[in-house]
């Protein structure tokens, strides 16, 4: 009854359009200040930024912290202004210092990454902490990630696992897919592939490409559950289509093989070019194979070449090879 009465006091006084505190001293947000910030969202989504940005600014101004955070992100994006990654920092600091959590998170990402502030990965992790303990998932998540790399934290996979499983229970998918992937490597708990398939199905029925990904390599060697073919190639076309283009790679090598699919080597070249368009090396160096071989395409060594290039530009190594056995040919033509 006590929260009630409490939730109902200040709802006179933020109709008068005063500024109250609540018993932690953080200061609430006018209702004015309220109604800009949820009409600076609706012409956010429809990319007006100008008058977006406006209203945050009036938002943030009027102590909704939700619109210094959503300011920031418009300095941060340049949305409507000129990018200004520091003004960005300087603006997630003020929401997360006035109990806006979300302000934390991309604070966090800003110190963790280095972005318009000195990196210091130290400071990331407390913030995520502070994300974590807010209750916002994507914290727990973040902060799991932190454990599991070391970063800004001695690696502990067991910390990492325990936070992947608090965000997955929370509603994270990204939580349940990296749960999934300590499972399936058996770090930080008892590997058991068939609770990886589990967790990955989670993540991809809840929209995460990554899980879906995975759960497409387990069908595909079989792991955890019964070698499928059909079904890995229907997840990677999900995740090629969702825009993760180790989806599209994976499916074109199911096209290029006949596995799952009726094999169809035009079809293998078009999602190689998308993979290597989208930027996986992968699917440039196969594709530069292919045009090196005349497979299906008219033999191109200058286009095979190119390719190779790039994925060898890119990091990936058969492409370097390939790129000096080309002009090693070359030389000796």
């Amino acid at each position: 009854m006590k929260k009630v009465i409490v939730f109902l006091v200040c709802a006179v006084v933020l109709l008068v359009g005063d500024t109250v505190h609540d018993k932690s001293g953080i200061e609430l947000p006018s209702f004015d200040a309220k109604k800009d910030y949820e009409q600076g969202i609706a012409f956010h989504k429809n990319k007006e930024y100008d008058k977006a940005f406006e209203l945050y600014k009036k938002a943030c101004d009027g102590g909704d912290m939700r619109g210094c955070r959503s300011l920031g992100v418009m300095y941060d994006n340049g949305f409507g202004v000129e990018k200004n990654e520091q003004k960005a920092v300087e603006l997630y600091k003020k929401a997360c210092d006035g109990g806006d959590v979300r302000g934390c998170q991309n604070l966090g990402v800003m110190y963790e990454y280095g972005i318009g502030v000195e990196k210091n990965e130290q400071k990331a992790v407390e913030l995520y902490k502070k994300v974590c303990d807010g209750g916002e998932m994507f914290g727990c998540y973040n902060l799991g990630t932190m454990y599991a790399k070391g970063s800004g934290v001695e690696k502990d996979f067991g910390k990492a696992a325990e936070l992947y499983k608090k965000a997955c229970d929370g509603g994270h998918m990204r939580g349940c897919g990296s749960l999934g992937f300590m499972y399936d490597n058996g770090n930080g708990v008892e590997k058991n592939e068939q609770k990886a398939v589990e967790l990955y199905k989670k993540a991809c029925d809840g929209g995460e490409m990554r899980g879906c990904f995975n759960l497409g390599i387990m069908y595909e060697d079989g792991n955890g559950v019964e070698k499928d073919f059909g079904k890995a190639a229907e997840l990677f076309k999900k995740v090629c289509d969702g825009g993760d283009m180790r989806g599209c790679y994976n499916l074109g090598v199911m096209y290029a093989n006949g596995n799952g699919v009726e094999k169809n080597e035009q079809k293998a070249v078009e999602l190689y070019k998308k993979a290597c368009d989208g930027g996986e090396m992968h699917g440039c160096y196969n594709l530069g194979t292919i045009y090196a071989n005349g497979n299906d395409v008219e033999k191109d060594f200058s286009k095979a070449a190119e390719l190779f290039k790039k994925a060898c530009d890119g990091g990936e190594m058969n492409g370097c090879r390939s790129l000096d056995l080309i002009y090693r040919l070359k030389v000796n033509e």
